[in-house]
């Protein structure tokens, strides 16, 4: 093989490594954000309806931010440790239950 070949070979591996080691490295994600769409979703529809007010929902979506913020606290040094997923999901839960209790209770908004 002469230099050039070896070069090219060289380049495309590195170029497949970085595609792969950035699924590896924002994969365990997928879930996490599959669950905060699933919960802005579910704060959109209750507004919508009526169950929630627009002050439960900033509050909701106030939540929301701040898990958004873990997440990218966690992504900034490029790799999610199992710890911090547990966290940010610890967090989800608890939002999750926050949005529950909120299209459930007796306050309702009043359409004008």
């Amino acid at each position: 093989m002469n230099k050039f070949t070896t070069l090219a070979t060289g380049f495309t591996l590195a170029v497949a490594s970085i595609g792969a080691f950035a699924q590896v490295t924002m994969a365990p994600t997928s879930r996490i954000d599959q669950r905060e769409a699933n919960q802005q979703a579910r704060i959109d529809a209750g507004l919508a309806s009526g169950q929630l007010t627009r002050r439960e929902a900033r509050g909701l979506e106030r939540e929301l931010a701040q898990i958004r913020a873990a997440e990218r606290h966690a992504r900034s040094d490029g790799v999610v440790t199992a710890r911090e997923r547990r966290q940010i999901e610890r967090l989800q839960d608890q939002a999750s239950a926050n949005i529950r209790a909120a299209l459930h209770d007796n306050d309702v908004a009043h359409r004008r």
